[in-house]
C-alpha cells in the first residue's frame, strides 16, 4: 500500500471492505466532558463580549461553554471553547469550528472585534 502524506488533522480508517476512507480527527478538547462544573469561574476571559454595535455577543460561560448571539437571535450558536493563555479554540455544537485571539483585553475572532461586557451596576431583583 502506498504512504500517502496526509494533514495531521486527517486520520485514516479502514473500511471492512479494504477501502481507505478519511475522516477528521477528533482533537482533545472536542472530546472534553461537559461536567457543568465551574472550573473556570475565575479566568479573566469569562463574560460576556461583544462588537461595538452590541449586535455580536459572546458569553464565554465558566463551564467551557459558551452562548453567541447574533442581532435578536439568542442563542444563534453554542458550543465549547478552551483558553490556551491568550487563544481561543471554539467547537460549535453542530460541527463548525474557529478560534480568535485576546490582545490588551480584546477579543479577535472571525474578522470580528469584540470588547468586555462589563457586569451592569444594576441587577434586577
Amino acid at each position: 500500500m502506498q504512504e500517502t502524506n496526509l494533514p495531521i488533522y486527517w486520520k485514516r480508517e479502514l473500511v471492512i471492505a479494504g477501502i481507505i476512507t478519511l475522516s477528521p480527527a477528533i482533537t482533545a478538547a472536542q472530546t472534553l466532558p461537559d461536567t457543568g462544573d465551574d472550573a473556570m469561574a475565575e479566568h479573566p476571559y469569562v463574560g460576556i463580549w461583544v462588537t461595538k454595535d452590541g449586535r455580536i455577543r459572546h458569553e464565554l460561560l465558566p463551564n467551557n461553554r459558551y452562548d453567541e448571539a447574533r442581532g435578536e437571535r439568542e442563542s444563534a450558536y453554542q458550543g465549547r471553547y478552551r483558553l490556551t493563555d491568550n487563544y481561543i479554540e471554539y467547537w460549535d455544537d453542530t460541527g463548525f469550528t474557529a478560534d480568535g485571539e485576546f490582545i490588551d483585553d480584546v477579543l479577535y475572532h472571525g474578522g470580528m472585534v469584540l470588547y468586555r461586557q462589563e457586569p451592569s451596576l444594576t441587577s434586577p431583583r
